[in-house]
């Protein structure tokens, strides 16, 4: 080999490391100090680490900011399906017009919004409309199970009520004697309060490493600072019942990561039939098309670890956490935020430092925007395979010979194409943490959508075709407004050519406000009354 060649080819080899070693340079292996702080063990409230963390609580409160933006993302809690109604100019919020519909039949067709804060963690779910608040008998009807990824609490109320906790009513904990608001998540929700250490705290998290033969103590620190943040921000669905602990949360990366692993592994996992066979698991039936579907939670960990940051070893508390100096100290900032938020884009910068951050931003900008555009079309598409499922279900006219078979693999369709787009619409990056895996599960979800429009036309024998044509906005419009309240309303139901198809709820006033029982009578005693 010629020195010329040699020397061109060592060129670039050499810059690959030095860009690597930059980014591990930000993920470093060194100790944490180890504290002992004279902190109860089983303490949960944040106040009581001001004291001795005074600059680690100082940029946690920070997390109180509840009006800064990016251009898609921030800490405004609007209602995510609100296109109509813009946010402050510059901020395009990134709105999903049909989210309402695609859940129609679930608690998030009620209400769901861009999320604020970690410090909002419990006031949020205490006025979120998903848990029932006008219920005669004071009862959420959801699971405790709901309390899992907001409060360190949970940790006391497991040790207390063992795997019994997980299918508890959630409104047994709503009360202010049950709960406070100075326990979100927070310090004790990472930090073994004593020492300070990366902990543990996540019952779905600590069977995912026993099932895969991993040791907490024994993994490194670079990769807690990941996982700990995993603990809450993955995909993760509840045992049903005869599975094991009913309601308990799994996190289902058995088979893998990816979507494509979850479609897998969620062919099984549900209710046993009566041969004692798994059959498939679903989250809820969609009460336009029947078809039983899967809601992805928020698969943020699951995204990036195999992205071009999480592959390169980069932790989510490198960017999401940034390093700060303070009196010459090297401190790790307590607001969990967007690295977007910062005008230098000082996180980013600590690995391109040779990019500007005007550079910077127009790639995630990019990113981002494609990413929206394909995460919209496919959304649309799913609703148009809700449709055209439901207009086959009730086809009169002339089947194909097969209808049966061709409307049970459209139905198959449309699960998938919904589960792949909800993959995309819940994680919090908009494509950023690992764009090519966001932009083809956008496409696999409207290649699974438009698959079964196909096959419920084939099935009617193309009757339902002419009832299809045209912009699905004008066929089937965006539910704009859907809550608990409004099912009681039966003249409202009968607007929309979907919501019609939903049970009128019974009449019956609001019960709950927060924390605050302010229903007649008593507040019930959901804990000493369980059967």
């Amino acid at each position: 080999m010629n020195k010329l060649f040699s020397r061109s080819a060592f060129l670039p080899f050499a810059l690959g490391i030095a860009l690597l070693a930059g980014c591990n340079d930000v993920s470093t292996e060194l100790k944490a100090p180890v504290y002992s702080t004279g902190i109860a063990k089983d303490e949960t409230h944040t106040s009581a680490f001001a004291k001795q963390f005074p600059s680690q609580y100082a940029s946690y409160m920070q997390n109180n900011e509840s009006e800064v933006m990016t251009k898609y993302k921030g800490s405004i809690a609007f209602h995510k399906e609100d296109e109509i109604n813009p946010l402050p100019e510059g901020f395009k919020q990134g709105s999903q017009p049909y989210l309402k519909n695609l859940w129609l039949g679930y608690p998030f067709s009620y209400e769901y919004n861009e999320a604020r804060g970690h410090t909002y963690a419990v006031e949020d779910i205490v006025n979120i409309d998903r848990h029932d608040r006008f219920s005669a008998d004071g009862k959420g009807h959801m699971p405790a199970t709901c309390w899992n990824c907001k409060t360190p609490r949970m940790m006391l109320w497991i040790k207390e009520y063992g795997d019994k906790f997980w299918s508890m009513d959630f409104n047994t904990f709503r009360p202010k004697d049950k709960i406070s608001m100075d326990e979100s998540i927070s310090c004790s929700t990472c930090h073994d309060p004593q020492t300070m250490e990366l902990r543990l705290y996540s019952e779905p998290l600590r069977d995912w490493l026993q099932r895969s033969g991993q040791d907490w103590a024994k993994i490194s620190r670079n990769e807690k600072r990941t996982l700990v943040c995993a603990q809450c921000h993955v995909e993760y669905y509840f045992t049903a019942k005869g599975n094991g602990p009913h309601q308990r949360p799994v996190f289902p990366w058995d088979l893998g990561k990816t979507p494509e692993a979850f479609y897998e592994y969620y062919k099984t996992h549900g209710p046993k039939d009566a041969n004692g066979k798994e059959t498939p698991f679903t989250d809820f039936v969609h009460a336009a098309s029947k078809v039983n579907i899967i809601k992805m939670q928020h698969p943020d960990y699951e995204t990036f670890q195999d992205g071009p940051h999480g592959a390169a070893g980069v932790a989510c508390a490198d960017c999401h956490m940034q390093f700060v100096r303070e009196d010459g100290k090297k401190v790790s900032s307590h607001w969990m935020t967007s690295p977007m938020k910062d005008k230098e884009l000082r996180a980013c910068r600590q690995c391109h430092a040779d990019k500007t951050a005007e550079y910077l931003r127009s790639r995630v900008h990019y990113i981002q925007d494609k990413v929206y555009e394909k995460l919209l079309a496919a959304e649309a598409m799913s609703v148009k395979a809700h449709e055209a499922v439901r207009l086959a279900n009730d086809w009169s006219g002339n089947r194909a010979p097969n209808y049966d078979k061709l409307m049970q693999e459209a139905r198959e369709m449309v699960r998938k194409g919904q589960m792949f787009w909800d993959y995309v619409s819940a994680e919090n990056s908009l494509g950023f943490h690992n764009p090519t895996k966001q932009l083809n599960t956008c496409m696999t979800s409207y290649e699974s959508s438009q698959k079964a429009v196909d096959l419920a036309c084939q099935a009617t024998q193309y009757g339902i075709a002419p009832a299809l044509a045209g912009d699905i906005r004008d066929i089937v419009p965006p539910i704009r407004k859907l809550s608990r309240k409004l099912q009681q309303d039966a003249d409202f139901l009968q607007q929309h050519p979907w919501t019609k198809l939903l049970p009128v709820k019974p009449q019956h006033k609001q019960v709950w406000n927060g924390q605050e029982w302010i229903g007649d009578g008593p507040q019930p005693d959901l804990l000493h009354s369980m059967k």
